[in-house]
């Protein structure tokens, strides 16, 4: 992806949870001062692309593959991913991907499932002609009563690299920021059946192009 509307890292100690060498630095992939930190995520993803990162990390209170479930069909995640115009499912590795970017636009890829095993983690891959190059993770672990703990990791590339960055975080379509806003729907989702939405005036539905 150039753009990363954004899906959403690993806390919880599963195999994604040390993408940075965590002798030379212990922070969050998405603060760690490592330059060659998103080099590092790459390597540890099937076919991992991108020079920029995200991740999430959230508690849902539904059973490991209740969530896993809900998620690993694709058809479900416009419904919580918000800046997700469509999603095309091609077949159980492949689907296209339609999404809104700043300023109005939308950019599109295909993606492919690149490894993953049931009721614990997806991988993924965007692939060649991308308008947004990108691969990533998610995670799914059982946390026994407090439900199940979903993390994911996000490489991408934005469009214009450091002034890309900042217009879409203006429009609130930068992957860091988006990817907890979309992991905090799925959340809602899952566990009370709709989505809580704030209330915003034209004006502010205009500037976030919805």
């Amino acid at each position: 992806m150039r753009y990363r509307p954004c899906l959403f890292q690993i806390s919880m100690g599963n195999p994604m949870a040390d993408l940075a060498n965590p002798q030379s630095d212990d922070a969050p992939l998405d603060t760690s001062k490592r330059s060659d930190a998103p080099a590092d995520a790459a390597g540890q993803l099937p076919e991992g692309q991108g020079d920029s990162f995200a991740n999430a990390t959230v508690t849902i209170n539904k059973p490991v593959a209740e969530v896993f479930a809900h998620f690993r069909d694709f058809a479900n995640l416009p419904g919580f991913m918000e800046n997700v115009v469509r999603i095309d499912v091609l077949d159980r590795q492949r689907s296209h991907w339609v999404v809104k970017a700043p300023g109005g636009g939308t950019v599109e890829w295909d993606a492919r499932v690149t490894d993953e095993q049931e009721n614990a983690f997806i991988a993924w891959t965007s692939e060649e002609g991308a308008d947004v190059p990108n691969s990533g993770r998610v995670d799914f672990r059982d946390a026994g009563q407090r439900g199940t703990v979903v993390s994911a990791t996000i490489l991408y590339d934005p469009p214009a690299g450091i002034v890309g960055k900042i217009v879409a975080k203006m429009f609130q379509r930068e992957p860091k920021i988006q990817a907890r806003r979309d992991l905090t729907r799925f959340k809602q989702l899952l566990e009370t059946g709709e989505i809580a939405t704030p209330a915003m005036n034209p004006k502010q539905f205009e500037e976030m192009g919805l």
